[in-house]
C-alpha cells in the first residue's frame, strides 16, 4: 500500500468512527416520487424535485424529440463550437420567464456561482456572504481573491454595517435565497434596500425557489440572479441572468463557461418544455405548498420539532450523527427514503433529516411519513 492510500485509508477510518462516512445508494429507473433504491422500492422525501417533473413524460418526450436531431453532446465550448438552436432557445425562454434581458447557461450550478464570482471580483474587491451559504457561492468567493466577509446567518443589519465601512474597491453581497439545509429565507428585500443604499452589487443563488416561488426580482434590485435546472425544471444544468453587460462580460471571463463544453442539446429542450409546464400549470405550486402545510400542521400536532421554513424543505434537526442515520434506516426500513444529512454538509450538533416535499406526493403520502417519523422519534430520538 501506497504512503497516500496509507493516509487517506487512516482519515477514512476516522470519518466512519464519527460516523459521517459517506455512501452513494443506486437508483434503478426514474428518479420520481416512487422510485426503486438499492433494489428496493420506496417513496422519496429527499430529492430537489420540487415539481415532480425529473420523471414527467412530457419533459423526457422533448429530451427524445432532441436527441434523434442532436446527438448525445456538444462535442465543445459554447465559444468554439458547442453553441446548439436549442440552448439559445432556453436561453430566450428563460429570459422572458424572468423579465431580464439575457441569461447565460452553464453546465451546473457550481459552475455558474464560481464563473461568476471569480469573474466579477478581484483582490481589491470584498464580498460579503451569508455564513450559510452554498458551498458553491463560498469556494467561488474564495477562489475569486476578494476580501471575504462571513455574515451571521440572514442578519440584515449585519450587512448593512459592513457595507457602511470605507472601502476602495467594489463590494458585492451574495446570498442564497432559499437556504438548502434549513429551508429559511434570506431577508431579501433589507439586502436589496442595502446594496442599493451603499452602492454593493447583490447576488442571490435562487436555486430552490426558481419556479416553485413566484419571486423575479428586477435587474436593478438583484444584478447578477443565479438559478439552476435540476430542481424545479427536473433536468441539469444552471444559468446566471442579468443585463446584457454582464453576461457579455462572463462570456469574455468566466472560466467555468469558457472552458466547459457546453450542456447536451437534448438536456436544453427538456429543460424548455420543463418550463413551459410550470407556466401553464400553476397548479404544482400550489399543490406542493398545500402539501408542505399538511406536514407541518401534522408535525405539530405529534410533538415533532419544525424549524421556521414555509418551503419545501423541512429540516428535522436530531442533533447527534448517530441517532439521524437510524432514524433514516428507521424510516427506510418501512419504505421512505429520507438522508441523513451531517457535518460537514451542517454544523456540527446539527445533524439532521433533510426533508423536501414534491408536487408529485400525494396527501395520503405526506401522511404515512409523519406516522413513521413519530414512531421513529419516539423509539429513537427520546
Amino acid at each position: 500500500m501506497s504512503t497516500l492510500d496509507q493516509r487517506l485509508g487512516a482519515e477514512l477510518e476516522r470519518i466512519r468512527e464519527a460516523q459521517l462516512y459517506r455512501v452513494r445508494r443506486a437508483v434503478d429507473g426514474a428518479h420520481g416520487v416512487a422510485i426503486t433504491v438499492d433494489g428496493k422500492p420506496c417513496i422519496n422525501f429527499c430529492s430537489n424535485d420540487y415539481l415532480g417533473l425529473a420523471s414527467d413524460s412530457r419533459v423526457a418526450e422533448a429530451a427524445r424529440k432532441s436527441l434523434a436531431l442532436t446527438g448525445t453532446g456538444s462535442g465543445a465550448a459554447s465559444l468554439v463550437s458547442g453553441y446548439n438552436r436549442e440552448h439559445k432557445l432556453l436561453e430566450e425562454a428563460l429570459a422572458a420567464y424572468l423579465n431580464r434581458p439575457r441569461v447565460l447557461l452553464f453546465s451546473t450550478g457550481w459552475a455558474a456561482n464560481l464563473g461568476a464570482l471569480r469573474a466579477l471580483l478581484g483582490k481589491e474587491d470584498r464580498l460579503l456572504a451569508d455564513e450559510l451559504n452554498h458551498a458553491s457561492l463560498i469556494d467561488g468567493g474564495r477562489l475569486s481573491g476578494a476580501r471575504y466577509v462571513r455574515i451571521a446567518h440572514a442578519d440584515a443589519p449585519a450587512f448593512a454595517q459592513e457595507l457602511a465601512k470605507p472601502h476602495a474597491g467594489q463590494s458585492l453581497v451574495a446570498t442564497d435565497s432559499i437556504f438548502s439545509m434549513d429551508g429559511d429565507l434570506a431577508p431579501l428585500s433589507d439586502l436589496i434596500a442595502t446594496t442599493q443604499q451603499h452602492g454593493a452589487t447583490l447576488m442571490v443563488d435562487d436555486a430552490h425557489g426558481f419556479g416553485v416561488t413566484d419571486w423575479k426580482p428586477s435587474v436593478n434590485d438583484v444584478p447578477v440572479y443565479v438559478a439552476t435546472l435540476g430542481k424545479s425544471l427536473g433536468c441539469s444544468g444552471a444559468f446566471v441572468a442579468g443585463s446584457e453587460t454582464l453576461i457579455e462580460f462572463l462570456i469574455q471571463r468566466a472560466r467555468s463557461w469558457v472552458f466547459s463544453t457546453a450542456t447536451p442539446p437534448a438536456i436544453a429542450a427538456a429543460a424548455r418544455e420543463a418550463l413551459r409546464i410550470v407556466v401553464a400549470e400553476p397548479q404544482r405550486q400550489q399543490h406542493l405548498q398545500r402539501l408542505v402545510q399538511r406536514y407541518r400542521a401534522g408535525a405539530q400536532q405529534l410533538g415533532l420539532p419544525l424549524s421556521n421554513s414555509q418551503s419545501a424543505i423541512q429540516p428535522l434537526v436530531v442533533g447527534s450523527e448517530a441517532r439521524a442515520l437510524q432514524l433514516s434506516q428507521f424510516l427506510m426500513q418501512r419504505g421512505l427514503w429520507v438522508a441523513a444529512i451531517r457535518p460537514p454538509t451542517v454544523p456540527q450538533g446539527t445533524a439532521r433529516l433533510r426533508i423536501t416535499f414534491s408536487a408529485a406526493h400525494t396527501e395520503a403520502q405526506v401522511d404515512t411519513l409523519l406516522s413513521h417519523l413519530a414512531d421513529g422519534w419516539k423509539a429513537i430520538c427520546t
